[in-house]
This record gives structure tokens, C-alpha cells and sequence, in this order.
């Protein structure tokens, strides 16, 4: 699926379906329950996940002992919004 289908079908899920969903990585470790979304309100751009870690895992940046995960990574969003680390 390219880059900009993928955003496009990712971009059309509600908001409210995404609360609290179970975040995993690509090869199915899962590594926490989504928090939040950071959001550009002037272009409505979807820019990073904020993730509720219940396991460490080094690649992603974290703040307020939130995972700060790239929108770029996302891979998928269906039961789960599943991320590859390489983005």
C-alpha cells in the first residue's frame, strides 16, 4: 500500500475509535496503550502517537513517561495500530 493511501485511510479513522487501543510493533510486541495524538490544528496533520508504555523499549523518545512515537511510523490501525521502529 504507498505512503499516501495508507494516510489516507489511516487519516479517515475517527479520533474516539483510536482511544485507548493496544499499540504494538510490527513483529507483535506489544508496547502500550495509546495515550493520545499530537495534532497540527492549522493543517490538521496527525504528528506523533502518545503511547502508555507497559513495556521499555529504547527506539522511541519519551516524555512524561509517555511514549513520543512519529505519525510516520504507523504501519496500521485496525484492533491494534501496529508501528515499525524504522519509520
Amino acid at each position: 500500500i504507498s505512503n499516501i493511501l495508507r494516510l489516507l485511510v489511516i487519516s479517515m479513522i475517527t479520533a474516539k475509535s483510536l482511544a485507548k487501543k493496544t499499540v504494538t510493533l510490527s513483529d507483535g510486541t506489544i508496547i502500550g496503550e495509546l495515550y493520545n495524538v499530537l495534532v497540527d490544528f492549522k493543517t490538521g496533520t496527525l504528528l506523533s502517537l502518545l503511547v502508555k508504555p507497559t513495556k521499555k523499549v529504547d527506539d522511541f523518545e519519551m516524555k512524561n513517561d509517555l511514549y513520543v512515537i512519529p505519525f510516520e511510523y504507523v504501519k496500521a490501525v485496525s484492533d491494534y495500530v501496529v508501528i515499525d521502529r524504522r519509520g
